[in-house]
């Protein structure tokens, strides 16, 4: 017997060669280890004759399964030694061959129930997968590694030391798996339904356990090795590399798993291991999988993907995550309309569920802040306002639309209000995320799902119906507020188109305080583009402005158009939002902050005498009180307007203007500080009921304000006219008990066409700034002239039978008078001596010649 384990020296001699080279790599103590020499002549031999590597391979193939057969693992190990030597000398064409004997040896181990020939098998498939091979395999399988790999993975062997050993090789297989087969289009196709949903469960398992460890290290190049030998740790990294090699076609196969996981597993409702879950697929795949196959390709993948993991890690560590750094094409919105068709298919589940989906949602969109998520914008926020009704009618109702399977479910309102929360704030976040052109679709777009009183939004009726409106309403303008928060426009025409901002104002008119607040809000965002809003949160005469360190810039000619378009709008609705009497402190400081930064934004001279105008009005409704408004409403009005006219007099440094308002303000601490708003708009409001007694010395008198501000150069006609606001129908549409109900269309036709107010114009002298205001205000006077037909149109198609036929008979009465008027002018006597005549309207006119004593030219007459 020779020292090669019982081969007789006699029949040594007649052995092949290889079979020979290959016995004497084994010592007779398997404790010895590999013979070196002996494995350099093999591997020598190989080379020179590699037609032979097939038959080398099954032979070391044999001897491994006859050595596991008989638990000889001294002698497995080298064998196994001596394959992976093989393996990483030989690249010839014959290796296909010598590896499918190497696969089946690796099968053998993995199949045993031995943990360390578990671990051994792994290691040398590991060694294998990080060779890349000259020569296309194009019948090679790997069905059962997949499978094996994954099974251990979610071992639950009793020994912890041994179970977290054979997870991390599972992992690591799968991880060998993925770097064999990804790039090689001759493989078995890894991305397939049946590899993703072993593969990316088992890593998510692994996953989960890292939430025990929260100090972990916020990315994988700062990881100690001790945390390098955690499951989680290595699940993350072989998850980061696998989404990163993904393509466009293959995305949607690995993240499905991903979601049908969560849902196994109940994970949407913490939410937390959910977010984190996406956090690591979105930044992976922003980077990954999309190299193209040049100068990229060729640099070593594993210091890039470290590298770029390093700088995304989602780590709490690192809360401002890098973002529109991503400079090749992103994928990410394919995860983004994943994530909406699961919410979309989870309609009918617990709200804690969808919460935590539209939570994920969120964190997801903001990653994808690089423009990637392009295509589905408008997708995306119908499928949330979708899912923000269903909500609705899930809470007032208290049930779904159809039978639940498993029993019926308890629909909590609490919850429900909770996801009706995570929708708005995932709406902001997203829209936060968009170019403000697409911010702009998406504000139109939402505020046109908003019910209002009109044609083409009927509201629902009945108290339920009711309900929904209002919360419907409620919800979306919430949204609203969310999506504009921030949002910064130069060209306030293009911000606030008319088909949005007579909606939006529209709102403004309805009883509901909450929806007036948001409206009012809502405003303040467009408006507000210089960060301006928060020094206006509180109401106050400050004697100095300037330690509020306002930005101001001057206005605009786009701000001058919008303000000659919509200004007249605008001071309308504040004008009748300021009569509620359900306003509260909130709604004040609304109305006081928009009407400083329109002071700030949108001002030039024209539009500060509005504001003055509107704000004098505000101190008359609350002097007059014909509404019969409640006692803290009048005072919060004086106070509002003492608070705006102190800044708006600061902001103008007209010294005799700023002389009268101090002058008017003192004597308010003295004998009326309820007058105030450091009186007023407190917790403990100090109010008098002596409004009707109330002094000229405490008020703020129009005619002084004329008179002070006509000798700084502005308009003092204008100044001393007292603001009336331009009246319609919107308030019965809007269903609120407003003046405008009263006024019925027959005093508007009649104060429009009154004879008694008609004068005869002087010719006007035609000049160049006529011409240069005619082109700058043809804007303005289209947009009016639009506005008057479509409500003209409107009128006739909403109003009252008894309002039309009382409008119709003013017409016909006033045509009728004048028919009147011009057969007694063309069939009138001969005139009076004089030769002229006093005409109804008080005027001299000539005397016009019957028409059949005319004198036509000859080429007149037919």
């Amino acid at each position: 017997m020779t020292g090669n384990r019982g081969v007789c020296g006699c029949c040594g001699a007649l052995r092949p060669r290889y079979k020979r080279l290959v016995d004497n790599i084994f010592p007779e103590d398997p404790e010895d280890g590999l013979v070196k020499t002996n494995m350099e002549k093999l591997t020598f031999y190989a080379l020179s004759a590699p037609e032979k590597l097939d038959r080398i391979g099954a032979y070391l193939s044999e001897k491994l399964i006859r050595d596991v057969s008989r638990h000889r693992y001294g002698y497995v190990c080298i064998a196994m030694e001596a394959l992976d030597q093989l393996l990483m000398a030989c690249h010839c064409q014959s290796i296909n061959l010598f590896v499918e004997s190497f696969l089946k040896m690796v099968a053998k181990l993995l199949e045993s129930e031995k943990p360390d020939l578990q671990i051994l098998g792994t290691n040398s498939f590991v060694k294998f997968a990080n060779i890349e091979e000259d020569t296309p395999s194009y019948h090679r399988s790997y069905d059962f590694f997949v499978s094996r790999f994954s099974e251990m993975c979610h071992s639950n062997h009793d020994d912890l030391d041994i179970r977290t050993k054979i997870r991390m090789s599972g992992i690591k297989g799968l991880q060998g798996v993925v770097r064999k087969t990804v790039n090689d289009e001759l493989q078995a196709n890894i991305w397939d339904p049946q590899h993703m949903d072993k593969i990316v469960p088992s890593l998510l398992f692994n996953l989960q356990h890292a939430e025990e460890a929260e100090s972990r290290s916020p990315s994988p190049l700062q990881t100690t090795e001790k945390e390098k030998e955690n499951p989680a740790e290595l699940a993350e990294r072989c998850l980061r590399e696998l989404l990163g090699r993904a393509a466009y076609g293959n995305i949607k196969n690995a993240i499905k798993p991903v979601l049908i996981h969560l849902d196994n597993h109940t994970l949407w409702e913490p939410k937390t291991f959910a977010i984190r879950c996406f956090k690591i697929i979105m930044y992976s795949i922003q980077w990954g999988g999309r190299l193209p196959s040049g100068a990229f390709v060729e640099l070593h993948s594993h210091w890039i993907r470290t590298i770029l993991v390093a700088l995304h890690s989602p780590s709490p560590d690192l809360p401002h995550q890098p973002r529109h750094v991503c400079l090749l094409p992103q994928h990410s919105h394919l995860v983004i309309q994943q994530l909406l068709g699961h919410l979309d298919g989870n309609s009918k589940s617990a709200a804690t569920v969808r919460a935590g989906i539209v939570e994920v949602l969120s964190e997801a969109a903001v990653i994808a802040a690089s423009g990637s998520v392009g295509p589905t914008v408008l997708e995306v926020f119908n499928t949330l306002l979708r899912q923000l009704r269903l909500s609705i009618d899930y809470a007032l109702t208290g049930s779904y639309d159809c039978a639940v399977v498993g029993g019926t479910k308890i629909i909590k309102e609490h919850e429900e209000r909770m996801f009706q929360e995570a929708v708005i704030k995932t709406t902001g976040s997203f829209a936060s995320t968009l170019p403000t052109y697409q911010r702009s679709e998406v504000m139109l777009f939402i505020m046109s799902k908003v019910p209002l009183p009109s044609l083409h939004h009927p509201l629902d009726t009945g108290k339920a119906g009711e309900n929904r409106n209002r919360l419907t309403q409620i919800m979306l303008l919430k949204s609203l507020l969310q999506v504009s928060t921030g949002f910064q426009c130069s060209n306030m025409l293009t911000a606030l188109p008319s088909s949005f901002l007579d909606r939006l104002l529209s709102a403004a008119l309805l009883e509901d305080a909450e929806i007036r607040q948001f409206v009012l809000q809502i405003l303040i965002s467009f408006i507000d583009r210089h960060g301006n809003k928060h020094k206006f949160q509180t109401i106050s005469t400050i004697s100095d402005i300037s330690v509020l360190k306002l930005k101001v810039d001057k206005c605009s000619r786009q701000d001058t158009v919008f303000m000659k378009k919509h200004s007249q709008q605008l001071y309308r609705h504040m004008y009748l939002t300021c009569k509620e009497e359900s306003n509260g402190h909130i709604h004040y400081e609304a109305l006081y902050s928009l009407l400083a930064l329109i002071s700030i934004e949108l001002a030039n001279e024209e539009v500060v005498v509005d504001l003055i105008r509107l704000v004098l009005a505000m101190q008359e409704l609350a002097q007059v009180n014909e509404d019969n408004l409640p006692l803290y409403n009048r005072c919060a009005l004086y106070a509002l307007g003492a608070a705006y006219l102190n800044l708006i007099s600061q902001l103008t440094t007209v010294p005799a203007f700023c002389q009268h308002i101090h002058e008017v303000i003192e004597m308010r601490q003295k004998e009326a500080p309820y007058l105030l708003p450091e009186g007023v708009f407190t917790e403990k409001p100090r109010l008098s009921r002596n409004l009707d007694r109330l002094g000229p010395e405490i008020l703020f008198r129009q005619s002084k304000i004329s008179e002070v501000l006509g000798g700084s150069g502005y308009n003092s006609d204008r100044l001393s006219t007292p603001y009336i606001p331009q009246l319609t129908d919107e308030d019965r549409l809007s269903k609120r008990k407003s003046i405008g109900e009263t006024i019925s269309l027959q005093v508007e036709v009649e104060s429009r066409n009154s004879p008694e107010k008609e004068e005869k114009a002087p010719a006007e002298e035609i000049t160049y700034e006529t011409l240069k205001k005619a082109i700058v205000d043809s804007v303005a006077v289209e947009e009016q002239e639009r506005e008057r037909r479509r409500q003209v149109v409107e009128k006739f198609q909403k109003a009252p039978f008894e309002e039309i036929a009382a409008h119709c008979g003013a017409r016909s009465t006033l045509l009728q008078s004048k028919l009147n008027q011009i057969f007694e002018i063309t069939i009138r006597p001969p005139p009076s001596p004089s030769g002229t005549i006093t005409a109804a309207y008080g005027q001299p006119q000539s005397h016009s010649i019957p028409v059949y004593e005319m004198k036509f030219p000859d080429l007149c007459v037919y």
